[in-house]
Formats: structure tokens, C-alpha cells, sequence
């Protein structure tokens, strides 16, 4: 079984270099407080916060997963290069839109670094109306 490595608050890192590493291996959800049951409901994943992640052939962002629990909702997938190739920093993002059919959503997404394994956000809640 992989590690997971989870990010925490920066602010209680003292060194420059161990914040950006967290930060721009964690993944961020953002998306509105509430939704409409049976109706489309836009939930983007961002990698990193204030720090870029780099996409050279052999150290990028894999993959994206978006979860409800424990039921996987989403995954996006990139190829090395996406996101200018060697030397380049950028931010992986990605919107999915699902359809929420319950009473409320906690969601939680994961991403996978090619060098630094696999990383877990926050989770985050939205009531159903």
C-alpha cells in the first residue's frame, strides 16, 4: 500500500523549502458551501496553493482523483507536458461536475506525484439541498 502523505498548515513551517514541497504536492478542492440535488455541481481540484509544481518527463502530477467518502466520483489523468514540459511550473487543475444524489458530500481528492507519491487534501463538506 502507497503512503499517503497529507497536507498541513504551512503557516507552522519555518523553513521556505519544506513549505513549498507540502504545498505544491497538496491537492485543494474548491467549490461552493451547498449544491442541488440532481443538478450539475462544479468541484475543482488545484495542485499546490502558492507554490507551482514542475512538469518535467520524470517528475509531474499523474493523476487526480475527486472522492464522496470513500466512493471515487472523478479521476483526470496527464500525461508528462501538460503543463509546458521541462522546466515549466504550473499548477495542475482540473473541474469536474457531478451530480449529487445524497443528503449531503464530503469530499476529499487525491493526486499522485511521479516522484513524490501520493497526496490527500482536506476534506471538505456540502450540504444537499
Amino acid at each position: 500500500m502507497p503512503v499517503v502523505n497529507r497536507y498541513i498548515d504551512i503557516d507552522q513551517v519555518e523553513k521556505e523549502a519544506k513549505k513549498d514541497y507540502i504545498d505544491r504536492h497538496s491537492p485543494f478542492i474548491h467549490c461552493a458551501d451547498s449544491a442541488v440535488k440532481g443538478e450539475l455541481f462544479k468541484v475543482t481540484v488545484r495542485m499546490g496553493n502558492e507554490y507551482a509544481h514542475p512538469d518535467d518527463h520524470d517528475h509531474y502530477i499523474r493523476s487526480v482523483q475527486l472522492y464522496n467518502g470513500q466512493t471515487l466520483l472523478a479521476e483526470a489523468s496527464f500525461p508528462p507536458g501538460t503543463l509546458g514540459g521541462e522546466g515549466a511550473k504550473g499548477n495542475a487543475e482540473v473541474t469536474f461536475n457531478v451530480v449529487p444524489s445524497g443528503g449531503k458530500l464530503k469530499l476529499s481528492a487525491m493526486a499522485y506525484c511521479t516522484k513524490h507519491g501520493l497526496w490527500e487534501s482536506n476534506p471538505v463538506e456540502v450540504t444537499i439541498a
